[in-house]
């Protein structure tokens, strides 16, 4: 079951659900969600390697970041590839569940935007992926929406989220061993 806005903004006020929400999303907020905001915008290089155990990801650039009350904006050229980290936190339940998809504005420009879900347990802010598929460049301001997020409800036992991205790191420093 996907739990409605009166549901949600009443888990936002006692338990923290989500932190960090604007007016727009606290005051009026749209279908069964909440819309997150780009705070911070990453370029990823080097060379990355995913094994059985071990893993460890490719170094990033931080190259554009929201900062309440100033307008700034990245391009997004044609062919590239960027990490986003969202302004807002999220604090998972063990009994929600969070799933994340574009608003179509992305996709009406050829952004394409990458995520996975948010388990029970997990706590911080949320780092997505966005690629340029389309043959233009795109402009976007930090703190714009991005995303949407709904929240579903497990039925039966689940486990915590215990992974290493707790908290809202966006890459590993070196080489680690995968939990």
């Amino acid at each position: 079951m996907i739990l409605g806005v009166n549901k949600l903004l009443k888990l936002v006020k006692e338990n923290n659900l989500v932190g960090g929400l604007c007016d727009r999303e606290l005051n009026n907020p749209e279908g069964t969600g909440f819309d997150l905001r780009i705070g911070e915008l990453y370029k990823i290089s080097g060379n990355g390697y995913l094994g059985v155990e071990e893993r460890q990801t490719c170094d990033i650039e931080k190259v554009a970041e929201h900062k309440e009350g100033e307008k700034n904006s990245y391009v997004i050229k044609s062919g590239d590839f960027y990490l986003m980290k969202t302004i807002e936190k999220i604090n998972m339940p063990d009994n929600l569940l969070a799933e994340f998809k574009p608003r179509t504005t992305l996709q009406r420009m050829g952004i394409m935007f990458r995520a996975s879900f948010a388990d029970p347990g997990y706590s911080g802010e949320l780092t997505f992926a966005l690629a340029n598929n389309g043959p233009c460049d795109v402009e976007i301001e930090m703190g714009a929406r991005v995303c949407n997020v709904t929240f579903h409800e497990v039925k039966g036992e689940t486990q915590a989220y215990r992974g290493q991205w707790q908290g809202g790191r966006v890459t590993a420093d070196k080489k680690e061993k995968q939990v």
